[in-house]
């Protein structure tokens, strides 16, 4: 199995998911602009969407998309609790968060990088992801993970995105509970690991 990733991207929420999972698994690096892995290959032959996260099986099998990579890596083990079990309230609500994550947060961060966006975009979407970061400190309250007491993979990937702040302009101490929270998140031994791995930490 190997994971095609960027670092610091996006391909950080199931890269930790999968060492908190514990499988197996390769790395392949992606240079997002150039569209060239570490090993020379065109990835966009791999993935014709041309970003990552992309997770490829042995038989030769895709799957994309983190939400839905970060899904099936918490499948595989339900003793972890990366994910809630099928058919349950809190699995429902995990979907809900990778949502949020992904159209509320991710999306608007992903205009600020944009160096082609107009200014005015960049403003519009800063002010969007000013208003969702509110909404999200205040929801988080005193709860050690964004679904409770269990760590799952939707905190690998808020806590991913929040990240991203730094380079541009987000500052967190505005929400102090979610700095409190990305904090605790980031002195988790498999995440301390995978930014190791990925050359985000040193040492």
């Amino acid at each position: 199995m190997k994971l095609y990733h960027s670092p610091g991207s996006s391909s950080l929420a199931p890269h930790i998911a999968l060492r908190e999972a514990g499988l197996a698994f390769d790395l392949e690096r992606v240079n997002l602009k150039t569209k060239k892995t570490a090993s020379d290959t065109d990835y966009l032959r791999v993935n014709p969407k041309g970003y990552v996260p992309t997770l490829q099986f042995e038989d030769g099998t895709l799957l994309t998309e983190g939400p839905a990579i970060m899904l099936w890596v918490g499948d595989q083990v339900p003793e972890k609790r990366l994910v809630p079990s099928p058919g349950t309230m809190e699995r429902y609500h995990l979907v809900e968060n990778l949502n949020f994550i992904a159209t509320e947060l991710h999306k608007n961060f992903g205009a600020l990088f944009d160096a082609g966006a107009p200014e005015a975009m960049k403003d519009f979407a800063r002010g969007r992801l000013e208003k969702r970061l509110d909404y999200l400190n205040k929801a988080l309250g005193e709860s050690l993970f964004l679904l409770g007491e269990h760590f799952t993979v939707a905190d690998a990937y808020l806590f991913t995105v929040l990240g991203w702040g730094k380079f541009v302009d987000v500052d967190l101490a505005r929400w102090p509970k979610l700095a409190t929270y990305a904090g605790r998140i980031g002195t988790r031994p498999k995440v301390i690991e995978t930014l190791k791995a990925e050359g985000l930490l040193k040492g």
